[in-house]
């Protein structure tokens, strides 16, 4: 019909009803994400309403429960709005031997705390944040206890930054 907007395509479900597109109006108030790994999980915060992310801490635990335990308490602190995990992906954008890690970690997160969790492609974000941690004066081995929430906030600032391009899980 002339004059009325066209939504076609607009927040369709992929067909495997896993993921959609972050939905307007974004989230506000407090986010937290997380850089996933098999050894450890990095963690950051930041305010939607100042679109500013920050490293918060490393969760260096082994066993799942403990990990959980650790994301609890972190959620029962900050009472995050929505939150964040870094995809991983190939350069050429293809699957990473940890993206269904990573995607099971995401479902497990929404399983459990029941917020909405917004997966965010996070290649070269190791790399942002090792480059990030030299002009800080923090270089080489000294970089290992920190490079996993400085990772995170490069994953959450790039959320910030780009909203649309986080997937609903």
């Amino acid at each position: 019909m002339p004059g009325m907007p066209d939504d076609r395509g607009q927040n369709k479900l992929r067909s495997d009803n896993i993921q959609s597109p972050v939905p307007n109006p974004q989230p506000s108030g407090t986010l937290l994400a997380f850089d996933f790994g098999t050894r450890r999980i990095g963690v950051a915060t930041g305010s939607a309403l100042l679109r500013q992310a920050n490293p918060l801490t490393t969760i260096d635990e082994e066993k799942t429960d403990a990990r959980f335990a650790r994301i609890a308490a972190l959620l029962a602190e900050w009472q995050p709005c929505a939150l964040v995990v870094g995809l991983p992906s190939n350069e050429d954008g293809s699957p990473h031997e940890l993206t269904a890690l990573c995607r099971r970690f995401a479902n497990r997160l929404k399983g459990r705390f029941n917020l909405p969790t917004i997966l965010v492609d996070e290649r070269y974000t190791s790399l942002a944040a090792s480059a990030q941690l030299n002009k800080q004066g923090v270089h080489g081995r000294e970089q290992k206890k920190l490079i996993d929430q400085y990772a995170a906030q490069q994953i959450l600032q790039a959320y910030f930054d780009e909203p649309a391009a986080g997937l609903i899980v």
